[in-house]
């Protein structure tokens, strides 16, 4: 018994062992017939998946990415077969085998809503992707976890099932299994847009006017400094400005796409008075951070030739120089003295700068202005005016029109007080900012613009309207590169659109019903105020500034120094430090110690402590000038602290030759002994100090009254003594005078005695003449 109760226990198990099987069986007999293989004749597994999926990448319909690298032709004709190439990648971490791609037919999007819902959408819908087209497909067999592989399909356009003219979504979907779920799935599907217009433009549908801007725009790279030579050869920041404008440099790409394109270029003046000091001579920090002479000459010269084709006829805006940040200067310099100030001197500065560079036939547009990602509020709008701009560049998005109207208006706007603002189309003027060289970025981009343009075409075929493309400031090469094939094809094919200069779009006659409202200070995107440059940055060029114009009054050659200083005061408002805090910060800081230190380049001697005895001396006070020019209209000012201790004379004028020095003497007057404390000061003409003041003492000996008495007493002896022996002088010579007189009378006597006896009268006149010579013996001085 115990043996036929384990046999039939055993026959139970083995039953419902069996029963398993079957039903597992059965079930996956179920899943095969419902899903089969990709062949090009099977059913589209996603529309009959058995299971639930995963949104997680790597799993379910985000196994692979699928990427649409190319799309030829972009705007096919009923008759063309279309080629959809690609790439593959696995992202999970299961194997994907036995795997193929295939097309999906288009799907009509009939919005730009639409548009953008499609392209932002990264799951499998069965109901908005379409149907497979059958026998297109491609067999891609196994691809192993993190790698790629790529597809090329080609496939009529009538299988595409396009209908009326409008715009399409076009997909591409990988099906086939992973190692870890062996049934077949949609694992992957990428997405293009796809124009339809074979048939040419309906003569009834208005063209719509597309203005393109072409950002010629660049960072700071010249500095304040120059050399002491007669050229004043520029110093550089660095050698990054080589990079951009040599071939396959960013800016070198931009004006070579540029050239066969229908834009409005849109140009810094700082860039191109950049570009043109490379032209000679040139000094750029070496590794060692000593200065090292510039190699790119050759390129600046090609380039600015390059630019010269490039622009000849076409229409240029020109950006204040250095292109200022409105915002900055709306939200945090205004109450600075003299920023507003600044913005003028750019903007009256642009065109000045690009008709001498560029020095060929190009249509200036001046006057214009463009603050960051077209952002505005009234601030900004006051702080362009004010500066002289009629027209305000701005985009969709800060300009919003809400839900009041159901197609795109025109561009041009006025906005009061004879102000246009220009509102680019947001979508349009962001559709190349992302990572150009990420696989399939660029196409579906190009797909896009063409996409987007023929929408707004048919919003409202019969309204004629102008829109306007304004992309990012400073696009990279790959991104160039991706604009200027979408354009150059939508200018090829694209019949829907015309393309028109800035200042036509200006002109175009506003949509009533369009938004004209500046929005509020509290609509500013906090994002962009948090990179606006701080109140202390307008605050350190007003100091600058200053020191500028209070040094170039004394100099000869001021335009040696106005300038390259006043170039990089605009540099330090330029929209580019956005992000770079620190940079700009470092940039202000060195442009004000440069002009620093050639104020102090015109300074003061120290001089030592000195002793004055007397009641009068002179002081003298040396100038050294070490500039490379002379300097004049200073005079020098020397201040005693006792006044009426020590006087101090006239203030003496000053001016030096270059490298030279001037000793400047002061008379003073001491009426009292003692340490006097001096300082020397030089001034401008205008009544400033000029420099650091220097200070020295001196210690006045002056003479007493009793040390007077003395002397003066001494002196009335002297004089008197000096009379007594004048006195007896003459009296000494009083008495010789009578002894003279008595003697000869003596001698006469004698020789009238000597007559009476007889003698001759020669013998009388021989013994006058021995009276004569014994008369001489007694006064030899007579």
């Amino acid at each position: 018994m115990a043996e036929v109760a384990g046999t039939m226990s055993c026959t139970r198990a083995n039953r419902r062992l069996s029963g398993r099987r079957r039903r597992r069986l059965a079930s996956l007999v179920a899943t095969i017939a419902a899903v089969p293989l990709l062949t090009g004749l099977g059913q589209d597994p996603a529309q009959a998946a058995p299971h639930s999926r995963a949104e997680e990448i790597g799993t379910g319909d985000r196994t692979a990415t699928v990427a649409i690298t190319h799309v030829d032709p972009a705007l096919p004709s009923a008759d063309d077969d279309i080629t959809i190439s690609g790439t593959i990648t696995n992202e999970g971490d299961s194997a994907i085998v036995d795997s193929s791609v295939a097309a999906r037919q288009g799907v009509p999007l009939s919005s730009r809503s639409a548009i953008d819902e499609s392209v932002s959408r990264t799951g499998f819908d069965n109901a908005s992707d379409g149907q497979i087209v059958r026998d297109h497909g491609q067999d891609i067999g196994d691809i192993a976890p993190g790698m790629s592989r790529t597809f090329s399909l080609e496939i009529p356009v009538s299988e595409l099932a396009l209908g009326e003219d409008g715009v399409y979504q076009l997909g591409v979907t990988l099906i086939g299994q992973t190692e870890s779920a062996r049934w077949n799935d949609n694992l992957g599907i990428g997405r293009t847009l796809l124009s339809w217009q074979p048939d040419g433009r309906n003569e009834s549908t208005a063209q719509t006017g597309l203005t393109v801007l072409w950002p010629l725009i660049s960072g700071t790279h010249l500095t304040a400094q120059t050399g002491s030579d007669e050229v004043q050869t520029p110093v550089f920041r660095d050698d990054t400005l080589l990079d951009e404008i040599s071939p396959g440099g960013r800016l070198y790409q931009m004006v070579t796409l540029g050239a066969d394109l229908p834009v409005t270029w849109v140009i810094d003046p700082d860039l191109l008075a950049s570009v043109d000091a490379m032209r000679e001579a040139y000094q750029v920090p070496g590794e060692d951070g000593d200065l090292v002479s510039g190699t790119g000459q050759e390129e600046a010269r090609a380039f600015l030739a390059e630019l010269r084709d490039a622009v000849r006829g076409d229409e240029v805006v020109a950006l204040p120089f250095a292109d200022p940040d409105l915002a900055s200067l709306a939200h945090r310099g205004m109450d600075v003295q003299g920023a507003l100030g600044q913005l003028r001197t750019a903007t009256d500065t642009a065109p000045v700068t690009i008709e001498t560079v560029l020095n060929t036939e190009v249509r200036l547009n001046t006057r214009i202005a463009w603050p960051v990602n077209g952002a505005i509020d009234p601030d900004i709008v006051s702080a362009a005016t004010s500066a002289g701009a009629d027209q305000i560049i701005t985009r969709s998005d800060s300009l919003r029109n809400g839900d009041s109207l159901s197609y795109t208006p025109t561009a041009a706007r006025p906005i009061g007080g004879g102000t246009t603002a220009i509102v680019a189309d947001e979508r349009l003027s962001t559709l190349f900012e992302g990572d150009m060289t990420r696989t399939g970025s660029a196409s579906l981009a190009g797909q896009e613009l063409l996409a987007q343009t023929m929408a707004i075409s048919q919003q409202e075929p019969g309204l004629e309207r102008s829109i306007v493309m304004a992309p990012q400031r400073m696009p990279t090469s790959d991104q160039a590169e991706a604009m200027a094939s979408a354009l150059a094809t939508l200018q090829d094919r694209g019949d829907w659109v015309r393309f028109l200069d800035l200042s036509e779009a200006a002109e175009a006659t506003p949509d009533p019903a369009a938004n004209q409202r500046v929005p509020s200070a509290d609509a500013y995107p906090q994002e962009l105020r948090d990179q606006e440059l701080p109140t202390s940055a307008f605050q350190s060029m007003r100091d600058t500034k200053r020191t500028l114009d209070d040094f170039t009054v004394i100099l000869t050659e001021p335009h040696r120094v106005t300038v390259p200083f006043g170039n990089a005061i605009h540099r330090e408002m330029s929209a580019s430090w956005r992000g770079s805090q620190q940079a700009a910060a470092d940039f202000r800081s060195r442009v004000q110690g440069e002009i620093t230190g050639l104020t102090q380049q015109v300074h003061l001697i120290p001089k030592a402590d000195i002793t004055l005895s007397g009641r009068s001396a002179t002081i003298p006070v040396t100038v050294q000038n070490n500039l490379v020019q002379d300097v004049q209209g200073l005079v020098l000012r020397l201040d005693s602290s006792r006044r009426l201790g020590l006087e101090v004379g006239e203030a003496q004028p000053v001016v030096i030759g270059s490298g030279h020095s001037q000793s400047v003497k002061f008379s003073t007057t001491a009426n009292a002994n003692g340490p006097v404390s001096l300082t020397a000061q030089l001034y401008t003409a205008d009544g400033k100090p000029y420099g650091e003041p220097m200070r020295f003492q001196a210690d006045v000996t002056s003479i007493t009254s009793q040390v007077m008495m003395v002397i003066a007493g001494g002196l009335l002896l002297v004089v008197l003594a000096g009379i007594r022996m004048y006195t007896q002088r003459k009296r000494a010579a009083g008495a010789q005078d009578e002894d003279e007189d008595e003697e000869p009378e003596e001698v006469l006597v004698e020789a009238s005695a000597d007559s009476s006896r007889g003698e001759s009268t020669a013998d009388t006149g021989a013994r006058g003449g021995a009276t004569s010579s014994v008369g001489e013996k007694l006064d030899p001085g007579t």
